[in-house]
Order: structure tokens, then sequence, then C-alpha cells
């Protein structure tokens, strides 16, 4: 696709955001009663942002225009904030991670799972394919017939006369001379054709022209997209620094002369420390305060006489006297966003910059000298700025010396609040905030850090390669009461939402509903350790193992615990983003007392977590990430105090099971033939999870098994065979996964809006019964 297409796809896009933030300004600011109504306007506001984000990304990822990208980027990251703003809401009215979408999706004709669009050409090529395919199979079918008739016929005349077995070696003879000088032949043409340079060698030619082409694009495409911006700071100073002096001087001296004439003196300098001048600037001058001042004024004046008629007009109402408890109001209306004003400063400045751009002419997709001279206007401006305020300080002086008379420049109230406002007690800093470590570099705290296998490789490991699909069977009533378990595709999203998102943005993280620590509940093997490598993956964070087992016996006693805690917090922060993960978690709150050494450090981590998370500041993208797969085990209160977030993580339904058993059998070499049913794995191995399968795959595909492969096809049986070996996950192990989920604070407020619901519903009953 070309740039222009990108361009194209970026402006409709981004009418479609000012129509959504238009609808935000009509809709969600006022208060709405009917709670249904609520979460029917978020969820399509929700599945709308999603859409907007995704053609953002798909414009930010192929703009070659380092000045669109960036534009680009600015926007993209307001509409993830607010996804996330909106998400919470969602969240806090239905008291669940799970949304059910399914008549919003079909109301917007949507599908939960992208799929692409088929034309009616391409559906008439499929047709005729498949049409074409079956004409070929029935004439392969009745030339066979054809052939075997003619072969019986041959050997019935040939056993009727007999042969010479001298003529039956020499047709052998002739049929293999014939085979190997075709095959010698064929491979000296390919050794000649590479030799010429017209075809691509034995190990190259698995990749096709086309990928070839394709990677050659992307490698160009990255190189242009990282071209370093020139820059005309000096061209600014040559041509418009004078200018920018004159107007700074002639600015300051006016504000000066009105102070004066408001005040009846000069006023005093603002500090360097407040900013020099520039603080003058950032409060309204004291004329157009006096202005304000008295439009206030006049305007309370009109207000009470325009009250005081009203009154005597309207005739004496008695206030009913207050009886029990206030009335609350109840109507729901979104709370103020950190978004909207990113969303709306990106929307201004794409009509002011971009809408009417020509782009034919730019072909090099080259930077806009303007747009990179105003950026750094404000620069050399703030550059002039210092030696502006030196010569206007003295020029203060004198003008103060000279026409009232001072002598001196009294000391500003800001630098006197300074110096002379001292704390009435210096504010104790917690342990974990303190640099234990001054004299040392963040270069030998790593190296200290990977050396004890506290900093980890992580494995190159996408979110996209955690495969599942949607859960068809979602909408079939469940069980009274029962918080709905998230499908994979759920868990995905909400893998980035709470994790990838704010760590791959610092804007986000710095602006939306942060989160510090977010924990994955499920039974052993349903990939939770995976989706921990696929946040680092797609956020290039740095991986830290806190695991009990892995820490035991490296830093000994508190103290110890203490100065690991605190490098990792100073690495972590220095080097972000980064990701802390603490694998069996409950080990960390499990319920009696520790008895050894590994369960001493677990309980100690665990005391030292709380103030850990509250040395995390908004700025500081650390995430800390817990896995564990009994977390029934663990004293509920604490575990789930430290952890924000819980996210079931639930083990893999039919559809999942098959493309599980063919991606895995695929990717270690294997060959699907008849013989292998896939969906006979796929039933048989319903309650065993994602782990299961991979360790059956891998036991049965040895290397062995793979060389004897052309010659003894796989089969259905193998796969059994093997995976019989393992324990699967009983439906008990998920009921009680459910009932532990159903303790946590999400959980109860779940059961407790459920319980509302009902006796709202059997209060309506009985006043019907009654009239």
């Amino acid at each position: 696709m070309s740039q222009a297409t990108y361009v194209k796809l970026w402006a409709d896009t981004q009418r479609e955001l000012d129509i959504m933030l238009q609808r935000e300004r009509e809709e969600f600011f006022q208060p709405v009663e009917d709670r249904e109504k609520v979460m029917k306007m978020l969820a399509t506001a929700y599945i709308q942002y999603l859409e907007i984000f995704r053609k953002l990304e798909e414009a930010h990822d192929h703009l070659i225009h380092q000045q669109k990208r960036a534009a680009v980027r600015q926007v993209l990251d307001g509409v993830i904030g607010r996804i996330l703003e909106i998400k919470k809401e969602m969240v806090a009215l239905e008291k669940s991670e799970c949304h059910h979408m399914d008549d919003i999706l079909m109301d917007l004709q949507r599908v939960p799972e992208p799929v692409t669009a088929m034309t009616l050409e391409e559906g008439i090529k499929v047709v005729q394919v498949a049409e074409r395919a079956r004409q070929g199979r029935a004439r392969a079918a009745f030339m066979k017939r054809i052939y075997l008739e003619e072969k019986r016929q041959s050997q019935k005349e040939a056993q009727e006369r007999g042969k010479n077995p001298d003529d039956a070696a020499t047709c052998i003879q002739k049929v293999w001379r014939g085979y190997r000088q075709r095959k010698e032949t064929e491979k000296l043409r390919e050794e000649e054709m590479v030799f010429l340079g017209m075809s691509l060698p034995p190990d190259l030619e698995a990749m096709s022209s086309l990928q070839i082409g394709a990677g050659k694009a992307n490698v160009l495409q990255g190189e242009v997209q990282e071209r370093e911006e020139p820059s005309f700071r000096q061209e600014l100073r040559q041509t418009e620094g004078s200018h920018i002096k004159e107007t700074l001087q002639d600015q300051i001296s006016q504000c000066f002369i009105e102070c004066r004439h408001i005040t009846g003196r000069f006023p005093d300098y603002p500090p360097e420390n407040t900013g020099g001048s520039k603080a003058i600037f950032i409060e309204k001058h004291p004329e157009q305060v006096a202005e304000e001042l008295a439009a206030k004024r006049e305007a309370e004046k009109k207000e009470k006489e325009k009250n005081g008629k009203e009154e005597k007009e309207r005739p004496a109402v008695k206030k009913p006297p207050k009886v029990g408890k206030q009335i609350v109001d109840e109507s729901w209306k979104m709370g103020p966003s950190n978004f909207l004003s990113i969303l709306e400063e990106g929307s201004s400045q794409y009509k002011v910059f971009w809408e009417n751009r020509d782009n034919r002419s730019d072909f090099l997709q080259d930077h806009d000298p303007e747009l990179i001279k105003e950026g750094e206007r404000e620069e050399v401006e703030d550059e002039i700025r210092v030696q502006v305020d030196e010569v206007m300080q003295e020029k203060l002086l004198k003008l103060k010396q000279a026409v009232d008379g001072e002598t001196g420049a009294r000391q500003s109230k800001a630098g006197k609040g300074e110096k002379g406002n001292k704390a009435p007690g210096k504010r104790r800093i917690p342990e974990l905030e303190r640099d234990h470590t001054p004299d040392r570099t963040i270069d030998s705290l790593y190296q200290e850090l990977t050396e004890a296998g506290l900093l980890i490789k992580v494995k190159n490991v996408n979110l996209s390669d955690y495969i599942g699909y949607y859960d068809c069977l979602r909408n079939i009533p469940r069980q009274a009461g029962a918080q709905p378990m998230p499908s994979i595709p759920e868990v995905r999203q909400l893998v980035a939402l709470y994790g990838i998102l704010p760590l791959g943005s610092q804007t986000v993280h710095e602006n939306a509903p942060l989160v510090k620590s977010l924990l994955l509940a499920g039974p052993a093997g349903v990939g939770k350790k995976m989706l921990v490598h696929a946040i680092c993956t797609e956020t290039g964070a740095n991986l830290f193992n806190l695991t009990p087992s892995n820490i035991v016996g490296k830093y000994p006693g508190r103290d110890g615990l203490l100065m690991m805690l605190h490098m990792i917090l100073k690495v972590g922060k220095e080097l972000q983003p980064s990701v802390v993960w603490i694998g069996g978690t409950e080990r960390l709150y499990s319920k009696g007392t520790p008895k050894g050494e590994e369960e001493m450090n677990a309980k100690r981590l665990a005391r030292m977590l709380p103030p850990f998370l509250r040395a995390l500041k908004p700025k500081d993208r650390v995430l800390l990430v817990g896995t564990t797969a009994r977390p029934f085990d663990a004293n509920l209160g604490p575990f789930c105090k430290v952890f924000q977030k819980i996210i079931l993580v639930p083990k893999p339904d039919y559809l999942t099971r098959c493309a599980l058993w063919k991606h895995y059998i695929l990717q270690s070499g294997g060959a699907l033939t008849k013989l292998v049913n896939l969906n006979c794995l796929a039933h048989v191995s319903d309650g065993f999870t994602q782990g299961h399968i991979v360790d059956t795959v891998q036991t049965v595909l040895s290397e062995l098994r793979l060389l004897q492969m052309p010659r003894k096809p796989l089969r259905t049986a193998e796969f059994v065979t093997s995976l019989a070996r393992h324990d699967p996950v009983y439906k008990e192990e998920e009921e009680t996964f459910q009932a532990w989920y159903a303790k946590t604070p999400l959980g109860k407020a779940w059961s407790a809006a459920l319980a509302a619901k009902e006796a709202e519903k059997e209060k309506g009953k009985k006043g019907k019964g009654k009239k």
C-alpha cells in the first residue's frame, strides 16, 4: 500500500474521532439514571475507540513521514488512555472484568474475531476453484479406472504368452537409466541457473521473490522512519533572535509600567528559580486582573437584583422537614478525563497542519522545516530570555532609583518563602525510597542482578502467540451468581489493557488509571508464564524474577532482602519499562507459620511488597506481575490488597484445542495426513491445558520420529497414548477457582450487585401482585 493510502486512513480515522468526541460532549457528561443504558453507551464507545485505535496503529506503523507519525502517536496515546478510562467505568458498573457485548456487536455489525470480508469476485473465484478441483478429481478417478483395466488386460495377455527374462531385465535397466539421467540433468540445470544468478541457492529457495521484496521494503521503511530530524536553531537565532529579544523587552517593560500605574510602585523582578520573566506571563497582567474583578462585581450585583425580583414575584413555599436520611442522587455521570484534552489538541493540530496539506509533491516524505522551527522557536526563546532577564533586571533597578528613589531591590515573596519558610519537621523517607547505593552505577547494579539470576532473559513470545478463540457458548445460561469466566481472547485483551499499553507509553502510564500490580491465576499449564514473557516482549521491558525458589540464599535476612528490592527499584526505574515477576505467589501468603528458609524469605518478601508498590509513582513504568496455580492456599486479605487486578486464565475450549494441536504439530516439524484426526485429538484432550498439549507433541515428535516420518506417517493414537500420562484439570478444580474468585473484592461486589438486582425484581413482583 502507498503512503497516500495510509494518509487517507489517518484522515478518515480523524473524522471518526471527531464524531466520537462530539458524541462524548453530548452524552457522557449528562447524568443518566438507567444503568443498562449507561452500560450500553459505554460499551459502544469502547468498541468504537478500539476500532479507531487499530486504524491509527496501522497508520502509525506504515507512515514514513516522522512528523506525521509524531502527530498520530499523540492522538494514539490519547485514544489508549480513553479506552482505559472507559474500561474502568465499565468494571465499576458491572463489577466484572468480562463484559457481554454480543448485542452491541450485532447492532454495530461487528464480529468478536477479526474476519476479512470477501468481495463478490473473490467469492466467484473460490467457487470456480472448488468446482474445477471437483472436476479434476472426477477425471482423475475415471482415468485411474481405465489405467487399472488396461493394466489387468496386459498382465493377463503376458501370462498367456509368457516373457523372456532377458527382455524383463532390459526393460528394468531402461527405466532405471532414464530415471537416473533425468535426475542428473535436472541437477546440472539447477546448478547452472544458480551460477548464472537466474535462480536462488537451495537454502534460500523457500523464500519467494515477493517475500524478499517485502523484507527489503520493510528495511527501507525502517531506515526512512529513523532519519534524523534536522535542526534550525542556529538559523532561528540569526534570523529571528533580534526580533524575539526586542519583543520580550517590550513586553516586560510594558508589564512594569502597568503594574506601577495600578499599585503605585514597580514590581520586584521574579527570581531565576521561579522562571524569571516567564513567571510574569504565566499570571495575568495586573490590568487584566483589575478589569476581571470589576466585571465580576458588576455581574454579582446584577444577579442579586434579579434574584430579589424573582423572590418577590414567587409565592413562598414551605420546605418539607428533613426526615431520616437525605435523598442520594443515584444517577451516573462520567468522571473527569485526562485524555479528552489530548485528543482535542491532536484533532485541532491535525486540522491546522495536516488536513489540507498537499502530499503529492512530498515524494521523499521529508521533514517539514516550518513545523521543526515552530517546536525549536520556544527553545530559542528560552535561551534568549536568560540574556534578556539580566538586562531587564538592571534596567528595573535603575528605574526604581530614578523614579521611586529605591536603592535596592526588595526580596520577592517567592524568594522569601523559599529561604524563610522552613519545614516544621523533615518528612521521614521510607526505606525503599532511600538511595542505599549512592556510590554505584546503574551498570554495576544491572550486572550484579544478572549474575545473581534475578534479572533474566526474556523469551521472544508475542501476545498473538497465545492462541485461543472467542467462546461461542458464552450465552448459555450459567449458574446463578457465578462470575463469568473470561475466554482466551478476553485474557489477551485484559493483559494488553493493564500490562502492555501502559508500559508501552509514558503519557498513558502517567495519566491513565494507575495499575501497579497484576495477578494471573489459573491451573498449571494454561500459559501464565508465557503471558508474562509476552508483556516484556511487546514492550521491550526488563524482567526481574522474584519467585521464592529463585531468591533463596541470595540476599539473606531482612537487610539483604531490602537491598535486593532497592536495587530492583533503582534499575527498574532507570531502565524502564520493567516487569517484576513473582511465580507461585500463594507461597508468600500461605496459611500457617513458615518452616524452611524459602518460606521465611517468602514471608519477608510479602511484608515488603506494600512499601515496594508505594515507592512506584505514575511516572515509573514498573509493573508487578504475580502468577499462581493455587490461589486458594493463600490468606485472601493481604493477597488481594497487594494485587489490584486479578485475571483468571481458563483452560482451552474445543476450538482452541483444535488450533493448538495443528499449530504445535506443524511447528515441531510434523506432517498432517488423513491418519491424524485433529477433531478426535481436540475431543480427547478436553480438560487438558495448553502445557499438556505442547509437552505431548514434543514427546512424540522426537528427532528419531521425525526421521521415520516419510515412511511411517503420524497417527492419532501416538498422541493419545502420550497425553494419557498427564493429569487433566478436573471440574472440581475449576469450581474451586471460581469459588475463590467470588471471595475477592470484585467477586464480592458482583455477588452484592446480583443480590440487589434480585431483591429489586422480587419487590417489583410483589408490587404487581398487590395491584
